[in-house]
């Protein structure tokens, strides 16, 4: 095993059913610009000289991913996921074990997010090797937003300045996320983020600014806003 600087790996959960796109496949699975959601999202890891490797949780029963010439690359390993995307997440972690180090670096991508860019996968990957910090992705609210009761009725306004949208990849010491993940598995703790397994554990997550380009394809309308940024300057913007 590799005992030199720390590597970095990236961890794609993909898992799930995306039962809220409806169809007869996967959310991931469906395509546009020419390649499924999945090809995307794993290529924007996968186009980084940085990162030695991905793995790729799947289901159980997944019958779509070893079709696709992307899964043929070497860099690519799978293993199986979890009902839930964190279960997916340390799926992943405990596969890699004997490629990696714990303190090798991870970067967590969502394989419904296909638009990546670049520059943002960089910069994030600057900052958490810069400070030796975990870092993930996140967009400034730019929203007025508003605080509901039970019955829907505004309760207050939220001073926007210290929200932000939590995107991916999220990007942290693959030990310390692993161990993060299995604390809140035992204690019970629902997690739907690495931060927020990450947070749970006590230890410190930095921002770095993102942009809507890099959307989660959650509902159908957002796969023509998708494809759109797909169809510019090569599909991974600067």
């Amino acid at each position: 095993m590799n005992t030199g600087a720390p590597r970095c790996w990236g961890v794609l959960p993909a898992a799930g059913v995306g039962s809220r796109m409806g169809g007869e496949r996967p959310k991931q699975y469906m395509e546009l610009a020419g390649a499924t959601l999945f090809e995307h999202s794993l290529r924007a890891l996968l186009d980084s000289p940085r990162i030695t490797g991905v793995m790729v949780a799947l289901h159980a029963d997944d019958q779509w991913a070893n079709q696709l010439e992307v899964t043929g690359d070497p860099r690519v390993h799978t293993t199986t996921g979890g009902a839930e995307r964190s279960d997916s997440v340390l799926a992943a972690l405990v596969a890699l074990g004997p490629l990696a180090q714990d303190r090798d670096w991870v970067l967590v991508h969502d394989a419904a997010r296909p638009c990546l860019p670049r520059a943002e996968r960089e910069a994030l990957i600057d900052a958490a090797i810069a400070y030796g910090v975990g870092a993930i992705l996140a967009e400034p609210v730019v929203d007025t937003v508003k605080l509901s009761d039970a019955r829907g009725r505004v309760l207050k306004t939220l001073d926007r300045d210290s929200l932000w949208r939590a995107q991916t990849p999220q990007m942290f010491p693959l030990g310390e996320l692993r161990a993060a993940l299995k604390a809140a598995r035992d204690e019970g703790l629902a997690v739907t983020d690495e931060a927020s397994a990450m947070e749970l554990a006590g230890l410190p997550v930095q921002l770095v600014k993102g942009s809507s380009r890099n959307l989660k394809v959650t509902v159908p309308a957002d796969l023509d806003l998708a494809a759109w940024y797909l169809s510019r300057d090569g599909g991974r913007g600067e």
